[in-house]
């Protein structure tokens, strides 16, 4: 019985949008609303240096951008709520595809100037082809943008979403007045002063009643009463069961800054927000009300204390509950573990904690047995899927830049691709080592901290890779695969796994080396026998 209460409480939901659409800004307000704030890895804001102020932090706060995906947890209404915000940035976008694996529910957060922009759409499609359930917050409306009904429309059209809107903003940029809110039939005034954390709101059911000239004037308030009209035509009437199917989409407008249609966006949420749902195993459904428990993981995090070297691996509780100290098996490879010391994040410490429930996130103090993917069970042989792993596209050879440390430049290089940010390729004709990444920026981020955490300096060559390519040879005795071995030596390497790729320089030659030779498979993720199956 108490499994099941909890699950009913539990809330876990990703934020995802482009850069500087205002993620970081709104997580803080919501937890601002539950009285709670704590980190794992960092919120952005230099006012916050508590939790894991890390080296890590560092370069976020020199840039200016979340670099990884933060994990927080607070009660509101007795509603327990697990955020997980993401980072916007193209360059890290993999760990925020490996997020959402880990979430029930998704808030996208839109700049009302900007519109829907490029990462929006990737991160959105993901989404969709999970059915996840999105609820979309335009946020600064506080600022000069574009009309409510044009931004509807652009959602709908390069989203490819279905939406409702919840509320409704009354003015934009410097006549911003306030908002209605549609869901709950009241209007909520701007007054502009965000020290107010709660704005009052006023009970207006019906849309004729003179006290809305009053409050907004009378042009404002006739305008507003054709734009709901409009609404009313045009939009489908909000239904929690499409929303939970991923058909149909709310939409909110607010200014996170100014704390204003934050409340508003949370108290809905909370409401029609889905419970842990079910996820698929290789063996079956799993169900989050079943006794035994079962999770994955789903991000590493290397050094999150300087001092201690260590590493924590989230899980996400699927089914059954976590308890500490008790032996649990690690599927892959085949060995029972038990955690001491898992960690919750929670109210303003990261604590230590006895059991934990489906939706819930925990931390687990890892020694270097975990890859990101891993299933944990009570016993039972499964592993969960759909884990994405991704094509690198930059490539660069790294090289030693002090002989004396080559031990530490190893162990560093060796955590953080654990991580899963980054992929390392050895040579096979020269043993050289080649570091392949989805995104540019992430050779920075690791240079810094092979630097600040390990002591160990690097320097980068460039290579001219198109594409890494992991080969599957139908028949590995056969003359083709030897052929292929033979002629293209150069340009082979293996992967961490010892898995054969190869590095096709351009577009053209990665379609030469598929003609020429047919029975081979070119695959451009390494978990290309998972992705088939699944």
């Amino acid at each position: 019985m108490i499994l099941k209460r909890e699950i009913k409480r539990r809330r876990t939901f990703g934020i995802i949008s482009h850069p500087d659409a205002g993620k970081t800004t709104l997580t803080e307000k919501l937890l601002l609303f539950g009285g709670a704030i704590q980190e794992a890895g960092a919120v952005k804001s230099n006012k916050i240096k508590k939790g894991a102020t890390s080296d890590f932090m560092e370069i976020e706060r020199q840039r200016g951008i979340s670099v990884a995906t933060s994990v927080l947890a607070f009660e509101y209404q007795d509603i327990k709520i697990n955020i997980l915000d993401t980072p916007g940035h193209k360059d890290f976008a993999e760990d925020t595809f490996r997020t959402l694996t880990a979430v029930d529910s998704v808030i996208v957060v839109i700049d009302v100037a900007k519109g829907v922009e490029e990462q929006t759409e990737k991160l959105v499609e993901v989404c969709r082809m999970r059915n996840i359930p999105m609820i979309v917050f335009i946020n600064k409306l506080d600022r000069e943008g574009k009309d409510a009904f044009e931004l509807l429309d652009e959602i709908e059209q390069k989203l490819n979403l279905r939406v409702t809107p919840m509320s409704f903003p009354i003015g934009m940029g410097y006549d911003f007045k306030g908002i209605y809110n549609i869901w709950e039939k009241n209007v909520n005034l701007f007054s502009g002063d965000s020290r107010k954390n709660i704005e009052e709101t006023i009970e207006i059911e019906d849309l004729t009643n003179p006290e809305l000239d009053k409050l907004i004037g009378e042009k404002s308030a006739e305008t507003l009463r054709e734009e709901l009209e409009l609404i009313d035509e045009v939009y489908p009437d909000f239904s929690r069961e499409e929303y939970l199917d991923g058909e149909l989409q709310p939409v909110f407008f607010g200014s996170a800054l100014n704390n204003f249609g934050v409340r508003e966006l949370l108290d809905c949420f909370v409401e029609i927000a889905p419970t842990p749902r079910p996820k698929q195993s290789d063996t079956r459904l799993v169900k989050p009300d079943e006794k035994d428990f079962s999770g994955f993981v789903f991000k590493i995090h290397a050094n999150m204390d300087p001092k201690h070297r260590d590493r924590l691996a989230f899980v996400k509780i699927v089914s059954g509950t976590f308890e500490r100290n008790t032996p649990y098996l690690h599927v892959r490879n085949n060995k029972k573990l038990k955690f001491s010391s898992p960690n919750a994040f929670f109210a303003e410490k990261k604590q230590i904690v006895d059991v934990s429930y489906p939706g819930d996130i925990v931390g687990l103090h890892d020694t270097g047995n975990f890859k990101i993917g891993d299933t944990l069970t009570e016993g039972e042989i499964m592993n969960y899927r759909g884990i994405p792993s991704f094509s690198p596209e930059h490539f660069k050879y790294i090289n030693n830049a002090d002989p004396l440390k080559s031990k530490q430049l190893e162990k560093g290089i060796d955590q953080l691709m654990d991580e899963g940010v980054a992929q390392l390729f050895t040579l096979e004709l020269n043993g050289r080592k080649v570091i392949g990444t989805v995104g540019a920026l992430q050779f920075e981020v690791i240079q810094y901290r092979l630097e600040h955490e390990y002591g160990a300096t690097c320097r980068y060559e460039n290579l001219n890779v198109h594409k890494a390519c992991w080969v599957e040879a139908q028949d590995p005795k056969s003359a083709e695969f030897a052929d292929f071995k033979r002629v293209k030596s150069k340009f082979l390497a293996k992967d961490k796994r010892g898995q054969l790729v190869f590095f096709a320089d351009s577009a053209f030659t990665l379609q030469m080396t598929q003609s020429k030779y047919p029975n081979l498979k070119l695959h451009f993720v390494s978990e290309f026998e998972t992705v088939e199956k699944s």
